[in-house]
């Protein structure tokens, strides 16, 4: 079975409302039209279906099947396509840990719906993604649990006399399920291939998914030390893989927005060139939307059918001391805008019916438990400031250090380019520090004026507490970006 290559996402980064949403908010049988769509018209071979921080809907599949049956009876749920499941995770999430149970108990019921729908054993739904993961402990738990406490379970007799829960409500389907881990903290990605050994020690696996995140990972630690512990990680994942013997298939989230990891339809190819082991890339709400339906389509298919290679070798202990610098610089900035951030995050377009699981920086100990928003309102504020997020903290960089991410993370450059379209560096709270760096390190471009004149207005706006403007100024420079954040 072939491994999905463009994952669509909930991610809430889209400026433009799609077609076919019955408001600008998705939710509920949007979200089920939105997978169809990602599917039968934009090219996307996977469906990320989000359990954490919203009404769920354990129904997906019985609804995709029933409304678009002549689609799927063409392309099996479940073989061709995927269905994959993002479960909280209760070490982090208590309130929402039983929302996992319910996301595993659903599963042999999918699998209930395509048997009657292909007349045949199918797994729609074989695989789910733990967010946060910081330990192999959590990711067994949840192997085992649905192994030995949904599926085993069957053959239990309701008494010593009577027949087996199996015989009464039929056999239970798949009879395991893979677990992607998501490596969301640098520490974590850093030892993501220990991790993902000891998870893999008593367990015959030939083939694993592994997912590293980039939006938090930003948000936590500043765009370069986030390109850096991604380039780490998947060196560290080619290298178990070799040496387990084992195929490792990397996914990488990347959002439009270059802080979140610049994927747009425009940048695939780049992308594509810049992570050649990643198998699977996030395929999020402001690429789906916030671009012609024909350039996304030609996007994913290249993405679909690009080769995949071994990681690029990275000179991890140079990495770690770029890293430490640029984390240091970026968080002392954070910290101190952290007001403002808030402020304006206020005003982020909602574009998804759901609270989002908690972030890391909220209990960091090294930023003095600053709480801020999550990373895409988080990214819209410091964009409709003028201060986008990814020049945070790039005057703490020597020379040597520049040239060394440079040589690391060709894509940086085009980046911080794309990103300077957006920026005013005269704002008041640009350090003058910044501006020097930037045209040291010959990173100037010329930004829209229109975005802007509009960044100006939403100072202005913040600076009176006038709310009232404010949302349909911050919603007019997401459209200009073509993206929220």
């Amino acid at each position: 079975m072939s491994v999905p290559r463009c994952m669509s996402t909930q991610h809430p980064d889209n400026a433009a409302v799609p077609f076919f949403a019955s408001s600008s908010v998705l939710a509920g049988e949007d979200e089920i039209r939105e997978a169809f769509y990602a599917y039968s018209h934009l090219g996307c071979d996977e469906q990320m279906w989000d359990m954490e921080g919203k009404e769920i809907d354990l129904y997906v599949v019985r609804k995709l099947l029933a409304r678009y049956g002549s689609f799927f009876r063409e392309r099996v749920l479940g073989e061709d396509l995927r269905l994959t499941l993002r479960v909280p995770n209760p070490t982090f999430e208590r309130t929402e840990g039983k929302v996992l149970l319910e996301s595993l108990e659903s599963i042999p019921r999918s699998a209930d719906a395509a048997r009657a729908f292909y007349g045949r054993d199918v797994a729609p739904i074989f695989q789910v993604i733990l967010p946060m993961t910081t330990s192999s402990r959590a990711l067994d738990r949840v192997y085992r649990y649905y192994a030995e406490h949904i599926v085993a379970r069957q053959h239990t007799r309701f008494s010593d006399d009577d027949i087996t829960i199996a015989e009464w409500f039929g056999d239970f389907h798949p009879p395991r399920i893979d677990v992607i881990p998501l490596f969301e903290d640098v520490p974590s990605m850093l030892r993501a291939h220990r991790i993902l050994a000891r998870y893999l020690a008593d367990k015959e696996v030939r083939d694993q998914r592994v997912f590293l995140a980039r939006s938090d990972t930003a948000m936590n630690y500043g765009s370069v030390s986030a390109a850096l512990a991604n380039k780490i990680a998947l060196a560290r994942l080619g290298d178990l893989a070799e040496r387990l013997g084992l195929r490792l298939h990397p996914i990488l989230g990347r959002g439009s927005a270059p802080f979140r990891g610049g994927l747009t339809p425009s940048s695939a190819e780049r992308v594509g060139r810049e992570y050649p082991s990643v198998v699977t890339f996030t395929i999020q709400s402001s690429f789906k939307f916030d671009h012609p339906a024909d350039e996304v389509r030609a996007a994913c298919q290249h993405l679909r059918t690009r080769p995949i290679g071994p990681p690029q070798p990275v000179d991890a202990r140079r990495a770690l001391e770029v890293m430490k610098r640029a984390t240091t610089a970026y968080r002392r900035h954070v910290v101190e805008l952290a007001p403002l951030i808030d402020a304006a995050a206020r005003f982020a377009p909602r574009r998804r019916a759901r609270k989002l699981h908690i972030g890391l920086f909220g209990y960091a100990r090294e930023v003095g438990g600053v709480r801020l928003p999550r990373a895409i309102s988080f990214t819209c504020a410091l964009y409709s400031l003028g201060l986008p997020p990814e020049l945070i903290g790039l005057d703490a960089l020597s020379a040597e250090d520049l040239a060394f991410v440079r040589e690391t993370y060709p894509s940086f450059d085009a980046e911080i380019h794309a990103a300077l379209r957006f920026a005013d560096l005269d704002a008041p709270f640009v350090p003058a520090s910044l501006r020097t760096a930037l045209s040291r390190a010959g990173l100037e471009a010329s930004a829209d004026p229109g975005h802007r004149a509009i960044g100006r207005r939403i100072r202005e706006a913040l600076d009176r507490s006038d709310a009232s403007r404010l949302a349909d100024l911050v919603a007019q420079a997401a459209h200009l970006r073509r993206f929220v954040g």
